[in-house]
């Protein structure tokens, strides 16, 4: 039986592979998606989301706006990596529905109680709508399984040399999060800057002709154009947000180290992902930090997933 999954999104453009990749994936039940900020502010992400869902055909799938941090300015190079409109400058119509009335956090709340083992969340922006469920509800950190997109234990952060973007983002939210729910699964840069797309795996999807092949095109292409500027070193755009997806369809596709974390909050290293030292010895180690992955594998499944995804969408 398919697990039952909660996204949660700042849709830019691996927010949207990441949509793409939950609705391929057999393994997953994609029962709702949240809204966040980051690469964009939450009503745009929300409004990418919703055209997204309504360009691959699944309207059944409820969309919900999550809390902004008070003060929050999309940043330059989020708007450089992704475009002013979160995905890449692709022309979406606007979804004919709206997003739910219910908030995010809600909605994660009801549903972790509802479903419990059968329900994982996966946040791939800030941590900030989960954190605001752990503070509405004292059970909801006992009973979340979640698999995040963000911090980097064993390499650099991307924004500052501690820190990886999304946790920068809310490091007082991630640190709440990482020392109090019980089941955290951090796909960080550690394995996401080590699976990359290039322009051959896009003019695969272009040479579809469909609506979904060419919004996945361009908005890629983008995104890998920006990658050139940023991280020419890499040769490729990494799939940071479609990976934390794979990772909670199929858990063996990386390799992870149990530990216990924190994030810095203050100082020169704020936002670091890190261990605990006041629960090092703890028996009980409440995360799992992805230190290897099958490169090739999740490639070959990303590739044939999003490929058949767009297949099934109107020619163009």
């Amino acid at each position: 039986m398919a697990r039952k999954l909660i996204l949660d999104v700042d849709t830019g453009i691996d927010d949207a592979l990441a949509i793409a990749y939950a609705l391929a994936s057999p393994e997953l039940e994609l029962i709702g998606v949240t809204g966040t900020y980051g690469n964009v502010e939450v009503a745009q992400g929300v409004r990418n989301s919703l055209a997204i869902l309504e360009l691959f055909g699944r309207t059944d799938v409820p969309v919900y706006a999550g809390p902004q941090r008070e003060g929050f300015e999309v940043m330059e190079i989020s708007q450089f990596i992704h475009g002013v409109n979160g995905i890449g400058e692709t022309e979406l119509y606007d979804a004919a529905r709206a997003p739910e009335r219910l908030s995010a956090v809600d909605f994660m709340v009801q549903s972790a109680h509802r479903f419990g083992d059968d329900l994982v969340i996966v946040p791939v922006g800030p941590l900030t709508t989960v954190a605001a469920a752990v503070e509405k509800d004292e059970h909801f950190a006992a009973l979340a399984h979640i698999v995040c997109m963000g911090g980097a234990l064993t390499v650099p952060g991307n924004v500052t040399p501690c820190a990886e973007a999304n946790i920068n983002q809310d490091p007082e939210a991630a640190d709440l999060v990482l020392r109090q729910c019980e089941d955290v699964t951090m796909v960080g840069l550690d394995v996401t800057l080590q699976t990359l797309l290039t322009t051959v795996e896009t003019e695969q999807w272009r040479a579809l002709k469909t609506a979904g092949g060419d919004f996945l095109a361009d908005a890629t292409d983008y995104y890998i154009k920006a990658y050139e500027t940023t991280s020419p070193h890499l040769g490729g755009c990494g799939l940071h947000d479609p990976l934390a997806v794979a990772v909670a369809a199929d858990p063996s596709l990386v390799e992870t180290l149990p530990i216990n974390l924190k994030v810095d909050t203050e100082g020169a290293s704020r936002g670091r992902t890190i261990g605990d030292e006041t629960r090092l010895n703890d028996p009980v180690k409440s995360a799992r930090v992805a230190v290897g992955v099958d490169v090739a594998r999740f490639l070959q499944e990303f590739m044939r997933r999003l490929t058949g995804l767009a297949t099934e969408t109107p020619v163009v």
